[in-house]
């Protein structure tokens, strides 16, 4: 029987996939006491292709950076949801951290990242508000427009 958050995902026509494996020496999340820390997601879709490639501010447009923050915090409930059994388990959304594969004069990152954050308050209402950093990088893995980790208190 799914929960709240999976109600409300269902709501907002969203469905987890099943979770990427890593691909380099790292674990997909770390869970210490209440605290779940989830490494990073690049923006893949449930078909495993990018939902955006490329830098933004040198062909890839706000709007569609936006769509891909948006798919790399899904890929973070998804990590959420495999580390916990259950997203009703989620406290807080206590912050993101975002990676905007970036041109060199491209300075609208912070409105990019809102695809990650507006999703995260659409799923936990006041929960989901959260601490945030947004950087600009040369490059991401597979030429990934945007890359997104997050920090969860659950229980």
């Amino acid at each position: 029987m799914a929960g709240d958050i999976e109600r409300r995902l269902a709501e907002l026509g969203i469905t987890l996939h099943e979770p990427l494996s890593p691909i380099a020496n790292y674990v997909p999340f770390v869970r210490t006491g209440n605290i779940l820390t989830v490494s990073g997601q690049v923006c893949n879709n449930a078909d495993r292709q990018l939902i955006a490639k490329g830098k933004l501010g040198a062909g890839v447009s706000i709007e569609q950076g936006q769509a891909a923050a948006r798919g790399c915090a899904v890929n973070l409930l998804i990590q959420v949801k495999a580390a916990l059994g259950d997203l009703d388990r989620v406290v807080r959304v206590i912050r993101l951290g975002g990676f905007i594969n970036s041109a060199p004069d491209f300075l609208d990152g912070p409105k990019v990242m809102n695809g990650a954050s507006d999703l995260m308050v659409e799923v936990f209402g006041d929960k989901g508000r959260h601490a945030r950093s947004t950087v600009g990088v040369a490059a991401l893995p597979a030429d990934a427009a945007v890359e997104v980790e997050g920090q969860f208190e659950v229980m």
